[in-house]
Formats: structure tokens, sequence, C-alpha cells
């Protein structure tokens, strides 16, 4: 058997496959079988040389639409905002229904892996805490976000918003997500952060149901 070439290309069949079935079946009902039927032609013996497994492929998934469609990236550009106004782009933008976006919710599925968990806790940790950061520091020196601790408030922001209103990791009726949405507007006003309001609450809580329901 000849050596593939194109690794790269391999990569994006699966990736692209995985995608749209991922997109019209739903991640759970999608089994790698399914994917390698998928990928035009390619063997299940090329997609295990690139993927342990079908977590994988949604992590891989998750990376490279958030790079080729990065909101801190698209925020970075929104020069007229200030800090805070960029906080609430960021949390407005997420939310809009994307490829990325369903994917995300999609990911919510896979946390009971704790391989896939520790994945996605480094890169909440080491990639998007550092970017909150960067724009909590720029909102403290227009004056817009009040704060002496820019790197313990990202890091806290990154860890309510991503992980505590997770019903996979913190089980909740929606009363209860409803209160730890207005609990995190309470803390974050206190901290002089205060980039909730009551239409985006709505909107996450709407969120919040969508991924309970998928």
């Amino acid at each position: 058997m000849s050596r593939n070439k194109y690794p790269e290309e391999t990569v994006q069949k699966i990736l692209d496959a995985a995608l749209q079935l991922f997109l019209e079946k739903g991640y759970e009902q999608t089994t790698v079988l399914d994917i390698v039927k998928n990928m035009g032609g390619l063997t299940r013996g090329a997609f295990y040389h690139h993927f342990k497994s079908k977590e994988e492929v949604l992590d891989a998934l998750g990376d490279k639409l958030f790079l080729d469609n990065n909101p801190f990236e698209k925020v970075r550009q929104q020069t007229h905002l200030t800090g805070l106004e960029k906080l609430k782009y960021l949390l407005l933008y997420s939310m809009e229904n994307t490829e990325s976006r369903k994917i995300n919710i999609m990911s919510v599925q896979a946390l009971q892996s704790p391989t896939f968990l520790k994945k996605v806790i480094d890169d909440n940790r080491d990639l998007v805490a550092p970017l909150y950061q960067e724009i909590i520091e720029e909102g403290i020196k227009d004056g817009s976000i009040e704060t002496e601790h820019a790197k313990l408030l990202s890091q806290l922001i990154t860890f309510l918003t991503n992980f505590w209103t997770l019903p996979t990791l913190y089980p909740s009726s929606l009363e209860e997500s409803v209160e730890k949405l207005l609990y995190i507007k309470e803390i974050t006003d206190k901290l002089g952060v205060p980039f909730l309001d009551d239409e985006m609450i709505a909107q996450v809580i709407e969120n919040a149901t969508e991924i309970d329901t998928q």
C-alpha cells in the first residue's frame, strides 16, 4: 500500500464528513462507521490513522471552526468599542446560529469522556482565559472596566460562563439555570464588569434550553 502523500486532505475529508453528519444526524447518533462511509472512498484505516475516536474528531472540528471564525479576532477589529462593550460583543457573537456554535453544543455531550473534558479545561485555561484577560486589561485602560485583578477576573469569567452553566457538569433545572445567570450578573456587576443584561440572559437561557434538548 502506498503512503498517503496528502495527509492534510485526508484529515479535511474526515472533518467534512463528520461535520455534515453531526449537523444532520446529531453527534450521539453518528458513528465512526457513518463517518467512514461518507469519506469519499477512504477506508476505516485512514480514519484511525488520524483519529482515535469520534470525540477526537469533534475536538478537532471545534478547534478548526474556532480558528476559522475566531470571535476574539473579530472583536479585536471592533476598535470603536470599549473593553466592556467588547465583552458584550463576544457573548452576543458566540450565541449566533453558526456551525461553530452547533459544534460547541454537541461538545457538551462529549464532556462525559475524561480525556475530552481535560482537553476542554486545558483549552479554556491556556487559551480562552488569556484572551479574556487581554480584553479586560483594555477595558481597564479605557475606564469601562473597574478592577485591579484582570487575570483573576478573566479566569473567573471563563469558569462561570464556560463550565458552571453547563448542565452536563452541574446538573440544574431551568429555574436553577436562571438563578445561576442572575447570580453571575450580580457577581460581575459588583466586580466592575457588568457585561450581562436582561436581553443577553434571555438569549443564554434559550441556548441552554437548546443544549438540554440535543
